[in-house]
């Protein structure tokens, strides 16, 4: 495609990696939502570059802000390799203060105090997503959405339940997908015409003619708000404006599949769908492969010996340079360079880097971040009320232990 080809390589990303992360605290200690570890050997944020990557949108400017080394890091090793003489590049920007000598106070904020890039790289459209979702999203086909319906602007969106649309910003449409509503987390979500039981909710995708997002951009700047673009931008121009909704499930087939990671419980959820017997999340998919920094690892390994001794693995994630030697692994994302002890059980749980697991301890429902040792005989996730004493526990009962928390004797 030529013609799509052309406008590809006229469009600069952003990525908006600066997100604080509260609520998936204690994950984001010491590092940003979008450098938080997923599926055993990703980040959250190697789903969108790799989108970028497979979309073949490689002029990309990644905007961080709080806790950004980790982050910085993780894109230096494993992006390093867009040549800027052939066109193509992945800069990391932290905050220039160039406008204000404030933070980031939103969304819009964000391009606004980056907006001479902008005039530096003269796009023609300009693609912005967030750095903390998980998906697969071909981005060529949201931006010939774009240009066939010649948008000013052109939202992402997904269908949900009514019943679950009411935690989201929800897009009201008419027949032609064009966006003649918007509210953020409605009471009474509006439903698509003719699907009476399903909203559109936005995915915080977009993509812009860049002459109009200049003038909205500038425009917020003048006005009292939150700087954002669902709370302010897109409230403010629907109507008057040619603004459209993209049918993300339409257009990537009826098993899309898109997760906004902002709690512990939707992390957690997120990453036990990958060890579903048939997961919507398919990362063995060769045409459409999730990049990441492969550290050097042998192969993952596990022990086995005649008795009770067995090292046993089943509906889970193994990574390299694992080894489970004589336990039993269950329903769980075991990470680089993890080692779970003999007569050790672990289930439904999600096992960063460097974890020991010591013999015959026993950990259900549980995240344990890097460079922890479990104790022998520890059982953690099955007294939830001694584990709130030592460890973060979420309302639906996920026991969070800290990167390097030592255990006392």
């Amino acid at each position: 495609m030529p013609l799509l080809d052309d406008y590809i390589n006229k469009t600069l990303t952003f990525v908006l990696a600066g997100g604080q992360g509260e609520r998936l605290y204690p994950l984001t200690k010491d590092r940003s939502k979008p450098a938080v570890p997923f599926g055993g050997i990703y980040r959250i944020i190697d789903f969108p570059l790799s989108n970028c990557l497979n979309s073949g949108f490689k002029k990309i400017i990644v905007l961080t802000q709080y806790k950004s080394l980790s982050l910085d890091r993780h894109i230096k090793t494993a992006w390093n390799f867009f040549p800027r003489e052939l066109g193509g590049f992945i800069d990391v920007v932290p905050p220039q203060q160039r406008i204000t000598t404030d933070w980031y106070r939103g969304t819009a904020d964000a391009i606004f105090q980056n907006i001479y890039i902008i005039e530096m790289e003269k796009p023609e459209y300009v693609l912005i997503l967030s750095g903390d979702h998980v998906y697969k999203m071909d981005y060529r086909k949201f931006l010939l959405n774009h240009i066939e319906n010649d948008a000013d602007l052109t939202i992402a969106a997904i269908e949900t339940p009514i019943s679950e649309a009411s935690r989201f910003g929800v897009l009201e449409v008419d027949q032609s997908n064009r966006v003649i509503g918007f509210e953020e987390k409605p009471k009474s979500p509006k439903p698509i015409p003719g699907k009476n039981d399903l909203a559109f909710i936005s995915m915080g995708i977009y993509v812009f003619k860049t002459e109009k997002l200049v003038k909205y951009l500038s425009e917020d700047h003048r006005l009292e708000g939150s700087n954002d673009f669902g709370k302010d931008i897109i409230p403010r121009i629907y109507a008057k404006e040619r603004v459209f909704a993209y049918d993300y499930v339409l257009a990537e087939g009826t098993r899309a599949y898109w997760r906004d990671i902002g709690t512990i419980s939707s992390y957690f959820e997120s990453n036990m769908d990958l060890v579903s017997v048939s997961p919507q999340l398919n990362l063995y998919d060769r045409e459409w492969l999730i990049r990441t920094n492969m550290e050097q690892w042998p192969p993952a390994k596990t022990v086995f010996d005649e008795g009770d001794r067995r090292g046993v693995a089943t509906n889970s994630i193994i990574s390299n340079g694992s080894i489970i030697s004589g336990a039993r692994v269950s329903g769980s994302i075991i990470s680089p360079g993890v080692k779970i002890n003999s007569f050790a059980n672990v289930t439904n749980s999600i096992v960063f880097h460097g974890v020991t697991v010591g013999r015959y301890a026993k950990i259900k429902n549980t995240i344990i971040d890097k460079n922890v040792t479990i104790p022998e005989g520890e059982e953690i996730g099955y007294d939830l009320e001694k584990d709130a004493m030592r460890f973060t526990v979420s309302p639906e009962g996920i026991v969070v232990i800290p990167k390097g928390y030592v255990f006392l004797n």
